[in-house]
């Protein structure tokens, strides 16, 4: 925090340093508001918390520094550039070897931002991705996502509020985990379309809120799973208004709060799946179809 706050600072000191040490820069320019260049970032091997909000706030920041470092460490990049609100172009991030909460909230609120970076990682860590692109309503694609094993809340809320983003990557994972896709495009109001998901081992809470608030996604993606999660498609749909009709839902067992207000403010939805179970579970339909005001049909119980 040596500098946060100081409003008038318009240029940052050189930061040499190549080997770095637990929180070392956290929130160091946080809130300078007038500061328009980065200094060089040279190190290659990172520290816990290194950048932790570095230059969160930096409204005048328009360039970031280039980030080269190959190995990361836990919430080394954490909120590093949050509302950084002239940021137009992210740094490369060339990392193939993850950690915990590495890149969580990074680029949050970069309402210029337009353009990610590529994230070429197969392999994820606990909350990697975690609202890593939150707010960037300028973000008009999305980077490509090859990993097929998830871990717990990797790609949470990625993309929540993304506004002009229009199209969704594709996510060819098998191996899902709890809170994945939580709220992954959450109000992402200009998505037409969502990807694929061909999983069919689920994972409690992995689809909760993914597509909250799509207000133009007008077809749901198909969902094969047969064993169902707790919570797994709590609330995936709900205020998605342009929504006209549900996937099959085939699962004949269900798990506690599986499709708790999975339609939930879907206005359009005319046509309900079929539902097959015969054994239900605590809070398995609860305000599944609340507000779905052009349904006609109720579908057999």
């Amino acid at each position: 925090s040596m500098f946060k706050g100081c409003t008038s600072l318009v240029e940052a000191p050189a930061l040499p340093a190549r080997e770095l040490a637990l929180e070392c820069y956290d929130e160091m320019f946080s809130g300078c508001t007038s500061l328009e260049e980065a200094p060089a970032l040279p190190a290659r091997e990172l520290a816990a918390g290194c950048y932790h909000l570095m230059f969160s706030g930096c409204t005048s920041l328009e360039e970031a520094p280039a980030l080269p470092a190959t190995r990361l460490a836990e919430w080394c990049y954490y909120s590093m550039f949050e509302d950084c609100t002239s940021l137009v172009e992210a740094p490369a991030l060339p990392a193939t070897e993850l950690a915990d909460s590495c890149y969580i909230g990074m680029f949050s609120g970069c309402t210029s931002l337009s353009a990610p970076p590529a994230l070429p990682a197969e392999k994820l860590a606990e909350d990697c991705y975690a609202a890593m692109f939150k707010g960037c309503t300028s973000l008009t694609e999305a980077p490509a996502l090859p990993a097929t094993k998830l871990v717990y809340g990797c790609y949470w809320a990625m993309f929540q509020g993304c506004t002009s983003l229009e199209e969704a990557p594709a996510l060819p994972a098998t191996e899902l985990a709890n809170s994945c896709y939580k709220l992954m495009f959450s109000g992402c109001t200009s998505l037409v379309e969502a990807p694929a998901l061909p999983a069919t081992e689920l994972s409690d809470s992995c689809y909760h809120l993914m597509f909250s608030g799509c207000t133009s996604l007008s077809e749901a993606p198909a969902l094969p799973a047969k064993e169902l999660a707790k919570n797994c498609y709590y609330e995936m749909f709900k205020g998605c208004i342009s929504l006209e009709k549900a996937p099959a839902l085939p699962a004949t067992k269900l798990a506690k709060g599986c499709y708790n207000s999975m339609f939930e403010g879907c206005t359009s939805l005319k046509d309900t799946p079929v539902l097959p179970a015969t054994e239900l579970a605590d809070s398995c339909y609860y305000s599944m179809f609340e507000d779905c005001t052009s349904l006609v049909e109720a579908p057999a119980l």
